[in-house]
């Protein structure tokens, strides 16, 4: 069984075997989407830094996908500190990428749902 800590490590080798590691840039923190000035509906790249040395990026990209996740934090568990940090509630889900959406001009609906973890005696987790 593979458990949620896990998985990510794994996809992360899968895709670097895929499209190569010289195409995955890591420890960038991406901070504006730029729209393309042909088409104002559109992304056309995006701008970020490093957060390990002192480089700017200019990502121009035909496609872009803003995986950036929810915003878990919002709301707090009912246990304390145990949740926090598991890759399905993981603490560095901001929001970030409602906002860069948003920024962008993009219509942002249905956020009128949140995550709540499954819970049962004696444990807790995402189900489905």
């Amino acid at each position: 069984m593979i458990h949620g800590e896990s998985y990510k490590p794994i996809i992360a080798e899968a895709a670097k075997m895929a499209i190569g590691e010289e195409n995955i840039y890591e420890r960038v923190f991406i901070f504006e989407l730029l729209k393309d000035k042909n088409d104002p509906n559109a992304v056309a790249g995006a701008v970020g830094f490093s957060v390990r040395q002192p480089k700017f990026y200019v990502f121009k990209a035909k496609a872009v996908l803003l995986a950036t996740g929810g915003a878990t934090l919002l709301f707090r568990p009912r246990s304390t500190g145990e949740a926090a940090g598991r890759t399905w509630y993981a603490i560095f889900d901001t929001g970030s990428g409602y906002y860069m959406s948003l920024k962008a001009g993009a219509m942002l609906t249905q956020f009128e749902h949140r995550f709540i973890p499954f819970r049962f005696k004696d444990g807790y987790g995402p189900v489905g």
